[in-house]
């Protein structure tokens, strides 16, 4: 290739991320003028999914991630609560943009609503932080999940983990979150997330391949009878024999491993 040729593609790629760079900085605080930072707001405008959904195809098509979805569909009408196992940053972000017709909001840290930009879109789009150090503030963040859901505002994602696993190895599940499916009455959707942790290192010169796995959708009767630690441990059976598929070892050692299912 032309050396002159390749350094004008590098200058036009740099070029283009310091403009979308700046696009974000003056889009950010324009927005902000119209949202309180500690604000919760009781719908989902419109407007500022729009925006999230369009900065997160941008940063998705820079990062080269191919993303591909599969397994069950997820529900049509009504909302729900997905779960999954956390391995990168990058989980929540891909989801709730291919997932973005059904207006997927997360519970997320509270550092993360102090990032320029994006702070103030994802409050206007009912994400919530929540106090992981306190368990009567984290109660009441599920609460207020549910009273979204239940008011028809928007569907909620949310990680039992409670923190990315940088083993890839499931941890332990905070059963406490299957607690806004019940009290919202919805269904719960169990999502398999494999090969996000790859993009930070293949960025930008390889494109990462991204599977979600929509592996079950367990009932809104069936998750109203059973107890949070009943729930919590289909649902990480469920990831570990997803991901024993992926060619992973999902447990630790000490842990009693699935056998996966199979067909009849």
């Amino acid at each position: 290739m032309d050396w002159l040729l390749l350094l004008k593609i590098v200058l036009i790629v740099i070029g283009g991320i310091v403009g979308f760079v700046l696009f974000c900085v003056i889009l950010g605080f324009l927005l902000g003028l119209f949202t309180g930072r500690k604000k919760e707001y009781d719908t989902d405008s419109g407007f500022y999914r729009f925006v999230l959904n369009s900065m997160t195809g941008l940063v998705l098509f820079f990062t080269r991630a191919k993303i591909k979805v599969k397994g069950l569909s997820l529900p049509e009408k009504g909302r729900f609560l997905i779960v999954g196992n956390h391995r990168s940053n990058w989980d929540p972000i891909i989801a709730w943009y291919k997932f973005r017709k059904h207006r997927i909001s997360y519970v997320s840290k509270p550092s993360n609503f102090k990032v320029p930009c994006y702070g103030r879109v994802v409050r206007r789009c009912c994400f919530l932080p929540i106090d992981r150090g306190s368990a009567r503030n984290s109660v009441k963040t599920f609460d207020r999940c549910a009273e979204l859901i239940k008011n028809d505002v928007v569907s909620f994602g949310i990680y039992p983990e409670g923190t990315r696993s940088k083993t890839l190895k499931l941890l332990r599940f905070h059963n406490g979150v299957f607690k806004i499916a019940q009290k919202a009455h919805v269904p719960i959707v169990v999502v398999c997330t494999v090969g996000t942790e790859n993009i930070k290192n293949n960025f930008p010169w390889k494109r990462t391949k991204v599977i979600l796995d929509v592996l079950e959708i367990i009932p809104a009767d069936r998750v109203a009878e059973m107890t949070t630690a009943e729930i919590g441990a289909e649902v990480r059976q469920k990831l570990g024999e997803a991901l024993i598929g992926y060619g992973e070892q999902p447990f630790e050692e000490t842990e009693e491993t699935p056998e996966p299912e199979t067909q009849a």
